[in-house]
Formats: structure tokens, sequence, C-alpha cells
């Protein structure tokens, strides 16, 4: 059977994870591309692969490769945010080259917040609460009716961030983010079942953390310190007067 040289006659290329069509900063540290076998795969073929029509990568087929998928490493100088198209060319010894289909690909680079050093991400301001809560803290009355909390605008924002709030150690998963709210305060309310779930604490933590369309994770916000929970009042007894052995008791009568 002759090797065709037909557009679109070869499979398009794949990302590592074939079910989403996206790159987040991380992937794009070691962004390799998947060829998988074509027919009439043989020793000697040539796989160049294609970044928005400029070459980034080759590797010849040696008997080793025949039936298995190739992997080509993209430069990072090639990723850039925005939308990306790529394929790959196969020039078989004989034959014309074939081209594959199209993979169209979205790359965004920028996490929310900003880079993060460490497991905390200073440019997430920590959680707006209300001052009587912040200063006095969640009394059982709050806890039955809930917390509303505000996350200021981050560096990055955009439409599709979901936001996950961590109030102690229960998690609560914000409605993703519209266009109409980019730019401006997010409100969230924590309903009396989380406070609750997590239970009085003279400490408790609230924190959030944002990961977006693509994946990147900004990690975890400057964490807000709370108490939760009725105040506990220890009412000190007198002290009892301790005599001595041979001190007599005041007014004491014969």
């Amino acid at each position: 059977m002759p090797f065709t040289s037909c557009i679109n006659k070869l499979a398009a290329p794949a990302l590592s994870n074939p079910g989403r069509h996206t790159v987040c900063a991380r992937a794009a540290e070691h962004l390799l591309i998947t060829i998988h076998p074509y027919t009439n795969m043989e020793e000697g073929d040539l796989v160049e692969l294609f970044w928005d029509g400029c070459y980034v990568a080759s590797q010849q087929i040696i008997k080793a490769d025949i039936g298995r998928p190739v992997l080509l490493r993209v430069p990072h100088s090639f990723i850039q945010n925005g939308t990306a198209r790529l394929y790959y060319r196969v020039m078989h010894i004989g034959s014309s080259p074939a081209l594959s289909a199209q993979l169209k690909i979205f790359v965004k680079l920028d996490c929310p917040g900003g880079e993060a050093i460490g497991e905390e991400n200073q440019g997430l301001a920590p959680l707006v609460i209300p001052l009587p809560i912040q200063r006095y803290g969640v009394n059982p009355s709050q806890m039955k009716r809930g917390v509303p909390l505000t996350i200021e605008p981050y560096r990055n924002m955009a439409c599709d961030d979901a936001i996950t709030l961590l109030w102690g150690d229960v998690r609560l998963d914000v409605p993703k983010l519209r266009k109409v709210d980019i730019e401006k305060p997010v409100s969230v309310f924590v309903p009396p079942h989380i406070i609750q779930e997590a239970g009085e604490d003279a400490r408790l933590e609230v924190t959030y953390c944002v990961i977006d369309r693509v994946g990147n994770n900004s990690r975890w916000a400057p964490a807000r310190v709370l108490k939760v929970g009725a105040p506990k009042r220890y009412l000190n007894p007198a002290p009892r007067e301790v005599l001595l052995a041979a001190e007599p008791r005041p007014n004491w009568r014969n």
C-alpha cells in the first residue's frame, strides 16, 4: 500500500491529557506532544512537529519506534498565552510529505494572584470579614445565620476561575466567575451547615485558593483567624485563706 500525501489522512497530535486542550504554566515547563502510530510507519521516516506554522521539533523513526507513539517536546520559548495550532508532517522515503490534522489548544501562563512562593500566595489578599465578626468572633447566633465574606479582586482574575474557600477543615466551592465578575469583589456566604460542620474553634483559619480554566493553581491566600462558638468564661473562686496551725482565725471567740 503506497504512502499517501493527502492532507488530514494523519490523526492530529495530542497533549499528554487528551481530555483537555489547554496548557497551564506548570505543563508548559515540560510540554510533550504525542503523535500516535500511523499507517505504514517505517524505519527512516522523519516526523516534524509545527507550532502555529513554525517548526519546533522532529524525530527520525528507528525500528524500535514502529507501532509506538512518538513524543516530541515543545521548547518553552515557543509557548505563549493565547490560542495555538499544532500539526506534524511525516517525510516518508520515496513519497511526498504527509500532513496531519490540526490540534487547537488554549495556553494560559498567568496564574491567579501571580506566582506563588511556597504554599502561600501573597498576591491574594486575605478575606474581608465584617469588622464585628473579625473582632469578636462568630457567636452561636451568627453560627445559625451564616457569615458573609468578600474576596478582593486579584491579579490575573479571569472568566471561569473556580474559587475554593477553606473554613477550618471544611471546603466550600464558589460558583465559577463570569465575565461580569472580573475586576470586582466576590461576595461569598458561608452557610450555617458549613460552620457547624467545622465546629467551634478558638483559632479557626479561613482562607481560599483559585484554579483557573486551564488548571493554574494560585495556592492559598494568607489566612484569617476567627473565634467560632460561645465564649468560655471561667469564674475563679476567691482564694481560700490558708491558716498556719498556731494561727487563730480572726475574731476568734474563746
